[in-house]
């Protein structure tokens, strides 16, 4: 018989005891975990677990999960993919969940004090006030989230300029881009800041630093900011210092906001005639005009 076939079968006779001893093993420490997740996770134990939680957290929760899942499936896709859009961009701490079920909670709420409104008083104008308090109440949270997204963007447009001449001290004085990014994100204020923050937690796990900078982009949806990622992107393709790039972005960004507030300033003349028409001049007259037109009425008596 030839050797390589006997070494083969001693090579095969000799793999049996040891697949049966790491089948055996795992076996083993799959029953231990198996035992490790069983024990103690009986009925009192977790009536247990589910009093020590708070009152709100037993009720509020469940009801918050059913609430958030009907006004999902009566709310169409586009406008969940819309809502949940604006609180990205909102930087809101509720999750979509939530936002949901206060939508909801709320259209029903002040539908249900619209319809006792419109029996208790029984006129046109309660039914219409009926009809339409349920409209305000769902699609209110809307407008909120709408308003905190465009004051968002206001900041971090306001707050570019500063942020980039800190960026480009840092970067002159001898620090790395990245470097440079995180001492400005530690001392800086704001959502820019706290974007620089979240930019360099996704650095820090392994993001590359396109898809990264293109992350906090969909996240703002700053004009502004989107021009600056786009010419980081550019010098680091095309090998550019980013000290210039980011001394000449700071200019430009700062005098894109002198114009902004050109900008406001030369649209209040405007926004000011209205309030002063209806509001301000009528009083000014009764107040000027009133002891004069008194006297007149004295004098023809």
């Amino acid at each position: 018989m030839p050797p390589y076939v006997v070494l083969a079968a001693l090579a095969v006779v000799l793999s049996l005891p040891l697949l049966a001893y790491s089948v055996s093993v795992d076996r083993a420490s799959s029953r231990r975990i198996r035992g490790n997740l069983s024990a103690g996770v009986g009925e009192a134990n977790l009536r247990r677990l589910v009093l020590s939680q708070s009152r709100s957290e037993r009720i509020l929760q469940p009801l918050s999960g059913v609430l958030a899942r009907a006004a999902r499936r009566l709310s169409p896709s586009g406008v969940v993919v819309s809502l949940e859009r604006r609180l990205e961009v909102a930087g809101s701490a509720w999750p979509l969940e939530r936002v949901l079920a206060v939508k909801l909670a709320l259209g029903a709420a002040l539908l249900a004090l619209g319809l006792a409104w419109a029996v208790a008083a029984g006129s046109a104008l309660s039914l219409l006030g009926a009809v339409i308090a349920p409209a305000i109440g769902y699609f209110g949270p809307d407008t909120v989230l709408a308003r905190r997204a465009r004051a968002r963007q206001l900041a971090i447009s306001n707050q570019l300029p500063d942020t980039l001449d800190q960026l480009t001290i840092c970067v002159e004085a001898g620090l790395g881009f990245d470097a440079a990014l995180a001492r400005t994100a530690r001392t800086g204020r704001g959502p820019l800041a706290q974007e620089l923050a979240r930019l360099l937690q996704d650095l820090r796990v392994g993001v590359p630093r396109v898809e990264a900078l293109n992350a906090m982009l969909e996240r703002t949806d700053v004009p502004e900011l989107r021009q600056f990622v786009h010419v980081i992107i550019q010098a680091e393709t095309y090998g550019v210092p980013i000290s210039k790039v980011l001394r000449t972005q700071a200019a430009e960004q700062r005098e894109k906001r002198r114009f902004r507030a050109e900008e406001r300033a030369m649209k209040l003349p405007v926004k000011v005639i209205f309030p002063m028409v209806f509001c301000i001049l009528p009083t000014l007259f009764i107040v000027v005009l009133a002891p004069a037109f008194l006297n007149i009425s004295e004098g023809f008596k």
